[in-house]
């Protein structure tokens, strides 16, 4: 069976099974640096470096999640397998909360960053501007909202896993092979 770049009908091209991945990949690694960044204090090592990073792959989540939302409505969406109603609007919902999430996460770590009026370094190769920074305690509430979503985004991804195996294993379906390429 040959990969194609672009979606069929039956099955995800290339694109979107490597944005689908990268983008996995990216939102648990920022998780767990953000939560290792918590720990740190101004005597370590990573102090000043954890966080450049940990904005610099969250810009870049950012940009992928739209090219992924692009890509999504530019392209062709694979058929569900067969499967009840409510679970196929559930996958869609579901689906759809995850693009809002990495949109939304990245936008209140870009305001968390800015709000002293200073732009964000994408790993040193240029500055993206802080447009807006005049919010009344924009630092707090967007940390809050950053905290709180990247939390739910977690959550929702451990679900999802649970249910691509639910449907490997328990209903014996193409659920899984699909976003592997099979």
């Amino acid at each position: 069976m040959a990969l194609h770049l672009a979606n069929s009908t039956e099955r995800f091209g290339v694109v979107s099974l490597a944005l689908h991945w990268v983008m996995a990949l990216l939102v648990f690694a920022l998780f767990a640096l953000g939560l290792y960044m918590t720990g740190l204090d101004y005597t370590d090592a990573w102090y000043r470096s954890a966080p450049e990073f940990h904005k610099s792959f969250g810009m870049a989540l950012f940009v992928l999640a739209i090219l992924r939302v692009g890509w999504r409505l530019g392209t062709v969406t694979p058929a569900l397998v067969p499967m009840p109603k409510w679970e196929s609007i559930v996958a869609l919902e579901v689906h759809r909360l995850f693009y809002i999430l990495l949109l939304l996460i990245p936008i209140s770590g870009y305001l968390i960053s800015t709000a002293d009026g200073r732009g964000i370094e994408f790993f040193g190769l240029f500055e993206v501007p802080a447009l807006i920074s005049s919010i009344d305690k924009q630092e707090d509430v967007a940390g809050a909202v950053h905290l709180y979503l990247a939390l739910f985004v977690i959550g929702l991804a451990g679900l999802h896993t649970l249910a691509a195996l639910k449907h490997h294993f328990v209903d014996k379906d193409a659920t899984l092979k699909r976003i592997f390429g099979g």
